[in-house]
């Protein structure tokens, strides 16, 4: 599996690149799920207030599904090992609903093997944003600082529920399999979560 580890605002030395290669190695390389590549960003906080200014984030790519974690702790390679945990915890949580579920011959199953979602989908991009732009105005006016767009996937609700799950997001943007509308999943301050659909209105002739 192909680990990519950079540094932001500090400097990634040897012995740390081989210490997060080893421990995030160790964390997949027992759920034999190919294909997979992993992303790492170790970064430092200047806030000195910040007990926890070490920040390890983790992101896998896997088959239709990103797997992300990011874990802040006094010291970058305590913040490693608890990134390394989380996702095995979450290549668990994958694997047991996902890629296990093709020996039963289920449907979901079927989709992320072929890496389609319906004959007729474009293949399922993991990379949810394609361009950023900022627009600035006065101060005094309501503004605009961020637009993104998002490269949508057809999915059912249960892989948009999977997918925000290993994302860790509070929502997520998604196309309906099943309708073809514009969804938006958002986690409730009760831990459920709701969805978000558009109401379509047609005018007689």
């Amino acid at each position: 599996m192909e680990i990519t580890v950079t540094g932001r605002k500090m400097t990634v030395s040897d012995a740390l690149r081989s210490y997060v290669e080893e421990k995030i190695g160790s964390s997949v390389k027992v759920f034999d799920i190919s294909p997979m590549s992993a992303e790492v960003v170790l970064r430092k906080e200047k806030n000195p207030s910040n007990p926890n200014p070490a920040i390890a984030e983790v992101t896998l790519y896997t088959k239709g599904h990103i797997i992300r974690t990011e874990e802040a702790e006094e010291d970058m390679y305590a913040a490693i090992d608890i990134a390394a945990a989380k996702v095995e915890r979450q290549l668990r949580k994958y694997k047991t609903r996902v890629v296990d579920r093709r020996h039963h011959g289920k449907k979901l199953q079927e989709m992320i093997q072929e890496n389609v979602v319906g004959s007729d989908a474009p293949p399922a991009s993991v990379l949810p944003v394609l361009d950023e732009h900022v627009t600035t105005v006065g101060e005094d006016e309501a503004r605009v600082v961020r637009i993104k767009e998002v490269d949508l996937i057809a999915l059912n609700e249960e892989e948009a529920l999977l997918q925000i799950d290993l994302l860790g997001h509070d929502f997520f943007m998604y196309s309906d399999a099943t309708d073809g509308l514009v969804s938006v999943m958002y986690r409730r301050k009760d831990g459920s979560y709701g969805i978000l659909k558009p109401s379509i209105e047609t005018l007689d002739d």
